[in-house]
């Protein structure tokens, strides 16, 4: 079993900061591809940002210049940092990987459970 738990999030003024975290865990040979999308109220999920081994990070128009997204292989962790919050970021934002299982060596798509980022204006 594979597992993405989230950290950060939270409610947040406009022109704020937020930072984002999660963690896989299980068993796994590898990842390709961490990242964040996220879900506004009535909306469909849509991408905000992902890492994928051996590329450039790919960003949503929306968040480009905003928002850094990083990773640490060792610790199997990805970070988004976003900066310059508006009251349309406010969503839910699911941690996403695809990962290669073992033993079977089958390649997974996995979600985390989701963190609320509220931000007033």
């Amino acid at each position: 079993q594979v597992q993405l738990v989230e950290s950060g999030g939270g409610e947040v003024q406009a022109g704020g900061s937020v930072r984002l975290s999660c963690t896989a865990s299980g068993s796994f040979a590898s990842i390709n591809t961490m990242g964040w999308y996220r879900q506004a109220p009535g909306s469909l999920r849509e991408l905000v940002a992902v890492s994928s081994t051996g590329t450039t990070a790919n960003y949503a128009d929306s968040v480009k210049g905003r928002c850094t997204i990083s990773r640490d292989n060792a610790k199997k962790t990805v970070s988004l940092q976003m900066d310059s919050l508006n009251p349309e970021d406010t969503a839910v934002y699911y941690c996403y990987a695809n990962v290669l299982r073992f033993p079977s060596l089958r390649w997974l798509e996995v979600w985390g459970q989701g963190t609320l980022v509220t931000v007033s204006s």
